[in-house]
């Protein structure tokens, strides 16, 4: 059966992705799978629905208005409304790189962030989505993932730095002790200079929604501080997603 316009329109919009932000229109027809004429034609279109923008350079950009329509999925509108006055006391305590992620498949996605103050390579983004394993809320989600999930996670052991943690054994008692103590870290995993720390963010007792974390260039002095502060703004959101009545 051939593709639908629907589905056509679908894939000029799913060649985009976190490392390749902006396409030229060949670029989008050989990544899409279309005839140049036709992905011509969808972007005019998309274009002027605002789905997609044109840079000056002739690349083009997710539009505004996928992301205004994204705001409203439950995970950005709930969750983030519950969670930016806590992310912001923490910024407002630490000035530290803040952010909120939640699990999409085997990786996080980063539905909210706060930039810090001090230099510390950071490679998140809002609507980036990066490995479980190589990040403290990927690690805090991925302990409380079900566990299919964890299966398929521990054949994507990618080691992004030289310090990545690939070892299933290593990995799997990491998972153990986040379920056990409450929280997770990294020491470079995900980027060199960069240490994180993240707990879990709670919709009742057992569910854990989201993970709360901070990025810092060392850990070693102020991790029970950071962990304490963390634990602080956790129960704030959860308090407000049941006050909510979010799920």
């Amino acid at each position: 059966m051939a593709p639908s316009v629907t589905s056509r329109a679908l894939a000029v919009l799913g060649a985009f992705d976190p490392e390749h932000r902006s396409l030229t229109l060949s670029e989008l027809a050989r990544r899409a799978g279309l005839p140049l004429a036709t992905a011509h034609r969808l972007v005019a279109e998309l274009r002027r629905w605002g789905a997609l923008s044109r840079l000056a350079s002739g690349e083009y950009v997710i539009g505004r208005r996928l992301w205004d329509l994204g705001l409203l999925a439950p995970v950005q509108s709930g969750l983030r409304q519950a969670a930016s006055p806590f992310l912001h006391d923490l910024y407002g305590a630490t000035l530290a790189t803040v952010h909120l992620a939640v699990r999409d498949g085997c990786e996080a996605l980063y539905i909210d962030r706060l930039a810090g103050h001090v230099s510390v390579p950071v490679v998140s983004e809002i609507g980036s989505r990066l490995p479980l394993h190589a990040t403290g809320v990927g690690k805090v989600l991925l302990a409380y993932a079900p566990e299919d999930v964890r299966i398929e996670a521990f054949t994507r052991l990618v080691r992004v730095t030289a310090y990545t943690v690939t070892q299933p054994a290593r990995l799997a008692e990491q998972l153990r002790r986040v379920r056990a103590e409450g929280y997770a870290t990294t020491g470079e995993e995900m980027s060199l200079g960069a240490c994180s720390v993240a707990v879990p963010v709670r919709a009742g007792a057992d569910d854990v929604v989201a993970a709360l974390g901070m990025v810092v260039p060392d850990l070693r002095r102020d991790r029970a501080r950071l962990v304490a502060a963390l634990q602080v703004a956790a129960r704030g959101i959860s308090r407000t997603l049941a006050s909510a009545d979010f799920h």
